[in-house]
């Protein structure tokens, strides 16, 4: 990920501004701020509504609020003995529906095994996100047919 926080947009976030997605929000959970923020400008710039949470305790209450939420990208370790698996679970038992991914640093083994989503190893290339973002976001449940489903991206 391009982990450089300036106001004005790099290269790689001009050239992912073609890519829009209209109606889409992402909650990001992260507790390392700086990356958080990387994260999210990446996600916007390509066209998402992006909320962040450095925390789970800040995560939750979004989604226990009416507010929207199609994506949850989380850190897996985290402080406060909380870490992203769990957050994942939490999350889907109060919206069922909610596709994740996880990001991390860590070799974790199993972690693949308890995960509700793919997990992505930090640093990640902007590209290589949101292209999981888009794959995601385009897949029905694992549960179910595993048909896309129905979200369309423009790349104009």
């Amino acid at each position: 990920m391009n982990m450089s926080v300036t106001p004005r947009a790099t290269s790689s976030e001009s050239s992912l501004e073609r890519h829009t997605v209209t109606g889409l929000r992402i909650l990001v959970v992260d507790d390392d701020p700086a990356f958080g923020d990387a994260t999210a400008r990446v996600l916007r710039a390509a066209g998402f509504e992006v909320f962040l949470a450095p925390d789970h305790r800040l995560a939750l209450e979004d989604l226990e609020s009416t507010r929207p939420i199609d994506l949850l990208i989380t850190d897996i370790v985290m402080p406060d003995r909380v870490n992203g698996v769990a957050l994942s679970r939490m999350a889907r038992m109060r919206r069922p529906e909610l596709k994740v991914i996880y990001l991390t640093a860590y070799d974790i083994p199993g972690v693949e095994d308890e995960a509700a989503g793919p997990v992505l190893r930090k640093p990640i290339d902007d590209e290589r996100l949101l292209a999981e973002v888009r794959r995601v976001l385009t897949t029905a449940d694992a549960g179910s047919t595993g048909k896309p489903s129905g979200l369309s991206f423009s790349t104009g």
